[in-house]
């Protein structure tokens, strides 16, 4: 997966609701940030040696700025952590431009797009994009109550628009209810494109609704995993370029056996998630635990996430 690596500099940190800040990230001396697409991420570098996933919320034209928020999760892993409590404007940062899995299909006849919570920031990318192409567009927003929904102020603007594209539901609030997926999925028309991200219920929600001819119609990202990380062990890891063969054992995962024997690989969100740590299978059947892949690249054994799936085999062998 091709990478773009570039330094970025903190020039604002904005409270969006008590948890969720959003951070605008420029680069040191003024100029150009390489480019990116609607519904792309970022892997941010921080201090304290993580290294953690965050997708770009603002107008892809904007090509001086990232925006990304960030929802503080105080018994996480410490990423949110370290932004909200550690980062301060003016820090320095190095940032990781990847491949976007979460393209948006700018020509399509109408878009409909469905977020859970902190799931909206790559939908606000696309917001942007859809208007400034004057294509048909729809957002439903879910959050618990209306305090705990970022940007709601700049969705709210659209309110004035007759009808308006963008449904707000609180769930915790009277009145506020669910959004019914499968209903808005069949009230729209047969050149739709779906667009979710947000958690797990709701993606299961999403991908229920889809029907049998939907493919390629139907786009989601994951902001949390659906299966556990394989920690079975009990097999060989084989490092083709290296030569090395280690031994992954119980309560170990592919990238802890690398990490140990201070193997240099790419990682982030530990997961299965963002794709940091994709890597190319030589030999070997993976044992696929990550929402990365694609069902056929999955079947294809081509290429493992090695933070959290494992073997079925009695070795891997990997391009490493």
């Amino acid at each position: 997966m091709a990478t773009t690596s570039c330094i970025v500099k903190v020039s604002g940190i904005t409270p969006e609701t008590d948890r969720v800040s959003a951070f605008e990230l420029t680069a040191p001396d003024g100029g150009a940030l390489p480019p990116f697409t609607a519904g792309a991420h970022i892997d941010l570098h921080l201090g304290n040696g993580l290294v953690r996933s965050y997708s770009l919320l603002n107008d892809p034209v904007e090509d001086r700025r990232y925006v990304i928020a960030v929802q503080k999760e105080v018994d996480g892993r410490g990423g949110s952590l370290y932004m909200h409590d550690v980062l301060r404007i003016g820090d320095t940062l190095k940032a990781d431009c990847t491949e976007n899995r979460f393209g948006l299909c700018e020509d399509a006849q109408h878009s409909v797009l469905i977020a859970g919570g902190i799931g909206i920031t790559p939908l606000m990318a696309m917001v942007a994009r859809l208007r400034r192409l004057n294509r048909s567009w729809e957002l439903h927003y879910v959050a618990r109550m209306r305090r705990d929904a970022a940007f709601i102020g700049a969705l709210e603007a659209f309110g004035d628009w007759n009808p308006s594209p963008v449904r707000f539901y609180a769930t915790r609030e009277a009145g506020g209810g669910r959004p019914d997926i499968a209903a808005i999925v069949a009230a729209a028309g047969s050149g739709t494109h779906f667009y979710c991200c947000g958690p797990l219920p709701m993606l299961k929600d999403f991908e229920t609704a889809a029907p049998a001819d939907a493919a390629g119609r139907f786009h989601r990202e994951h902001f949390s995993s659906e299966e556990a990380p394989a920690l079975y062990g009990g097999f060989e890891v084989e490092l083709r370029r290296s030569g090395k063969v280690l031994t992954v054992t119980p309560g170990k995962t592919i990238l802890d056996t690398l990490l140990e024997h201070k193997v240099s690989v790419s990682f982030s969100c530990s997961e299965g998630i963002c794709g940091s740590c994709l890597t190319a299978v030589i030999d070997g059947v993976p044992d696929h635990r990550d929402q990365f892949l694609t069902d056929e690249e999955k079947a294809g054994n081509g290429s493992i996430m090695i933070c959290c799936s494992g073997a079925r085999s009695q070795r891997l062998v990997l391009d490493l």
